[in-house]
Order: structure tokens, then sequence, then C-alpha cells
């Protein structure tokens, strides 16, 4: 166990085993603070059984668990307050112990000088350099001055937040404008499912970042920690501060996959996969092609998940697969899905339900995966029917895909734009916040009631664009959102029924019957897919050009 002294009173650790309390008693502490979530790393213990072994032995055991990089300040507050409850001395531990010598350091800066904090965490081995503002602040995270200012930030690099700064800069290209994102890749996500498929090679899926970038905008590569609307500031890791004068905000949602007990420790091996992941994506359709018989179960969790037609799809095109291959008739298909309905728009349920006949899949509503044992070859569903007791049932399985629950991300969901759930709260139609007039919010992270797909994203652009245009032209927003999202639901190889409908289900086709009938399977859809979409995607949404999403306008008087 490498525990480093901070105070007398307090010293700091990488991760410790439930084996290393006994060595922490050994040496004088009589209490320990957890400060890493559950579930970070593969190799982690859980805090229960952290506790457990602190309790055998009389030590005092808490959790405080911070994500990498996200130390706030009410967390900073919490490690006070903890600190003057427990008895001392204390050990803190994350994964390097940087998380719990930042807490101490944030906890401590109304009454300890600047320099003595610093030397006591650096003779420790921790560099507090990217928080000395804070510190600094008494603690407190600053916003009264920027380390930058814009005219409009963009939070988010994917599918929205380039595509509305591309549509910005077409609009008014005189604006200094920033997008913020730490990622090196850009991914084109609706490419996985025809990669778990056999159909695209995971790499044409995959752009640099700054590739990407729309010319003339300021990248700034960094994560968000949290916003500042009454401050008109966004605050970055490490407590660095930009300024807006407007912003949008489209950072995507997050992927929870510690939610299933076992899967993050199983993922990737032991038949367990998913393309909701690009390095998982291209495992798919080795188990598909692999599989000669057995079980196949199909997984698709609590809605709002980013498209929703993602989970069939993955079945389809497997289905398909040992249709063709002749293996069928030795594979049974389970789709577990924890809704109650095939699809959520009623006209395209036949036609879906028509290819879960001709797979023979089993349609198990209302069952959501809870836990997975891969090397067992196990999972767990918890059944919650109507109107009947919840019960949990087990099941075995020699290909599992999974979709994981979704939320919107952690700095999101605590922040003052988000809702009762955790989405950025905006007016459905405009897409402008519904409390900040200066903030506008498009693609999965916001609670408009649309599907959350990329092709609802690029109707969104050209929107939030005209209408952040028009506010700084000082109108009233004149674009007007439907809803509109598409789903293209890849039923077998070569055939798609083309879901494309808006707020309340009403259907919102782009095509005439004769051209392209949604709610029935057609090659053309297929043609779209495969061959259009990427490259209308790359050279077009991702450039600003609104072929076919020129914003719906009203008149304001």
């Amino acid at each position: 166990m490498d525990a480093r002294t901070i105070t007398a009173g307090l010293s700091v650790a990488p991760q410790i085993t439930p084996q290393d309390v006994q060595i922490a008693a050994d040496r004088g502490f009589r209490a320990i603070i957890c400060n890493r979530p559950d579930g970070e790393g593969m190799d982690q213990p859980n805090f229960d059984e952290i506790e457990a072994a602190a309790a055998r032995i009389g030590l005092e055991a808490r959790y405080l668990p911070i994500t990498a990089g996200k130390v706030g300040d009410e967390d900073a507050e919490a490690f006070g307050r903890l600190l003057t409850e427990l008895p001392g001395p204390v050990l803190a531990y994350c994964r390097t112990g940087t998380r719990s010598a930042t807490l101490w350091s944030l906890a401590v800066a109304k009454d300890k000088p600047v320099a003595d904090i610093l030397a006591a965490t650096q003779a420790a081995g921790y560099d507090m350099g990217g928080v000395v503002r804070r510190i600094a602040n008494g603690g407190k995270t600053p916003t009264d001055r920027a380390d930058a200012s814009f005219d409009v930030v963009i939070v988010g690099g994917g599918a929205a937040g380039i595509a509305v700064a591309a549509s910005l800069r077409h609009r008014k290209p005189g604006l200094e404008m920033a997008i913020i994102d730490p990622a090196d890749i850009h991914y084109y996500q609706p490419g996985w499912t025809m990669v778990g498929g056999g159909i695209f090679e995971a790499a044409s899926t995959a752009r640099t970042m700054g590739s990407l970038i729309p010319r003339g905008m300021h990248w700034i590569k960094s994560a968000v920690a949290a916003f500042e609307p009454k401050d008109n500031a966004v605050i970055l890791d490490g407590c660095r501060v930009v300024k807006y004068k407007r912003l949008i905000v489209a950072p995507g949602l997050k992927l929870d996959w510690h939610r299933i007990e076992g899967l993050v420790d199983t993922l990737g091996q032991n038949g367990v996969t998913s393309n909701y992941r690009y390095d998982l994506a291209p495992y798919t359709w080795e188990l598909v092609r692999g599989l000669k018989k057995g079980r196949a179960i199909f997984t698709q969790p609590p809605m709002p998940i980013k498209c929703a037609g993602a989970p069939q799809k993955a079945l389809y095109l497997s289905g398909d697969h040992w249709y063709r291959q002749g293996v069928l008739d030795d594979i049974r298909i389970d789709f577990m899905n924890a809704g109650g309905a095939l699809f959520g728009v009623k006209d395209y349920v036949p036609a879906l339900q028509g290819y879960m006949n001709r797979y023979r899949a089993e349609l198990n509503f209302f069952h959501n995966l809870v836990a997975v044992d891969g090397p067992a070859k196990k999972a767990w569903l918890e059944v919650k029917a109507p109107e009947t007791a919840p019960r949990t049932v087990e099941v075995e399985f020699d290909m599992l895909h999974v979709v994981p629950p979704q939320t919107a991300p952690d700095f999101v969901r605590v922040s003052p734009l988000a809702d009762a759930a955790g989405w950025v709260d905006v007016d459905p139609a405009t897409l402008r916040h519904a409390t900040w007039e200066n903030i506008w919010s498009l693609g999965d992270a916001m609670n408009a009631p649309n599907a959350k797909t990329a092709a609802a994203a690029r109707m969104q652009a050209p929107i939030v664009a005209e209408n952040v245009a028009d506010d700084i032209d000082g109108r009233s927003p004149t674009a007007i959102y439907n809803g509109y999202g598409s789903c293209p639901l890849t039923v077998e190889k070569g055939t798609i029924v083309l879901a494309e409908f808006g707020y309340g289900g009403t259907l919102l086709p782009s095509f005439p019957k004769w051209m392209i009938d949604g709610t029935k399977p057609t090659r053309a859809a297929w043609f779209l897919k495969e061959q259009i979409l990427p490259p209308f995607y790359w050279k077009a949404m991702l450039r600003g050009k609104e072929w076919m999403v020129k914003p719906e306008k009203v008149t304001v008087r």
C-alpha cells in the first residue's frame, strides 16, 4: 500500500485492496475515504468490499466517488466535512491519489496559504497546478474572468456540434466561435450497425477531429467540467474559464456500461458484444459469422437511447446472415426489450414484426438486462410487466448483443441547464433553453421528445443556426423544429424499412411513396443507407450544406 502523507491527519493513496485495509489499521489509520467510483477500472474492488473489510476490524469507511477530472466545489466541501467528522488519521484513495489530494487542497483553501498547500501536495508527489486558480480563489471555481472569450461557444464536436458550427459559420462568417471537445477522433456512429453486420469496415466510420472542425473555428481540446450560465461561463478541466455571448450545447449522451453488473468485465469476450462501441462492432460480426448453433440474445434498455432502432438492427442483420447460411434452425434468437412495444411508431410495426417472424425471434417485452456473467455465459434480466410483481429471470447465451443504459453526460446532468431528468431543458420548437435565452441545445443531450438520431441532429443544426443568427440580429427565433428523426431499420442485407417521423409519431417522409414507402422494406432505402448517407454525412452535413433540411420558418410580428 502506497500511502503518502499530506498532513498528520491525512494520507492519500492509489487504489487499495481489501487486504490493504488491515495494513492501514496496522499503520494507525482509523478511517478510510474512497474517492474512486465503482466500476472505473476492470481490476478495481468495489467500495462495498473495502467497507466490509474495514468494518471487520473497526475502521470507519466512507464513499465519496469523484469522476476523474471533475472535482466540483461541492465535492471539496463534502470532503472537508468528512475530515472533520471521521476519526483520524484518515486514508483517502482513488485510482492514483490525485483526486483525493485535489479534494484536500480545495477543502482547506480557505484556511491555508496557497504556497503551503502546493508544498504539501508536491512533497507527496502530486502536482496541483491545474487547480491553483481554484485554490487561490478559496477552493471555489472562479468565473469572474475568462481565459478566453467568444461570440459563440459550442460544447461538443460530434455530429450535432460540428453540423451546427458549419451552418452558423455560413450565416455569420465574422463571428468568433469555438468548439470545445477533448476527442481526437470523430465517429460516424450510424455506420457501426453496418460494421456489426459485415457491410462496412470500422475504419471507414472514423476521421480525425481536426480535419472536420470548420475553418476559422477555434478548437479547445478539453473536457467541460461545469456550466455557470449566470456568468456566461463554461468551466473546463483544470479550472480554465471560457466565456461566451451565446452558448450551444451538443455533447451527446453517456453510455452507462457500468449500470449492468459484470458487463464491463466481459465486453469484447465470452460472446458479449455491442454495436454501440467502435472497437466492439467488428467483434459482433465475428460472433455472427462464428455462431452455427445456440442462443443469441439482443437487448434494449429503457428509453431514451440514441437510435432506438439500433438494438433491432443488430438482430435483423444477424438473423439474415444465419438465414442465408442455412443455420437459423439451430439458433434461438431472443429480443429482450425493456419497453412494451417493438417500435414506438405503430405504422412501422407490421413490417418489422414480419421480419421478427421470419427469423423466429422471441419477443420478450418489459425485460431489462441488469447483470452478466461472461465466463458462465449467463445473463439476468429484471421483468417489470404492468400489473405483475417484478421478478428476475436467468438466461443462458452463446452470443449476447448489449445496448447499454444511456443518460445525459454527468457535467450536464448536474448543471443548471438540466431538467429534473438531467437533460438540457429546451423549448421543443426553437431548441432555445427554457430559462437562459442565450443558450441553445441540439442532438442527444437535450430534452425535446424526438428520436435521438443523427438524422434528427441533421435537421436540428440549421434550425439552431438560424435561431442563433436571428438572436444576434435582434429578432425572435423564426425557425421551428417539428421533431423530425429517421431510423433506417436494416431488416435484411439489401433491404431497409426507412422510418421517418416527428413529434407525436407523425410520419414525415422525405421521399414520395413511389420512390420509397417507409412503412415497407425497400431496396432503395438500403441504397440510401449504404451508398448515399455516409458521403452525405462527411461532405454535406458536417460542412453546413443543408440539402433537404432547410429550416421551416414562422413569421414573427
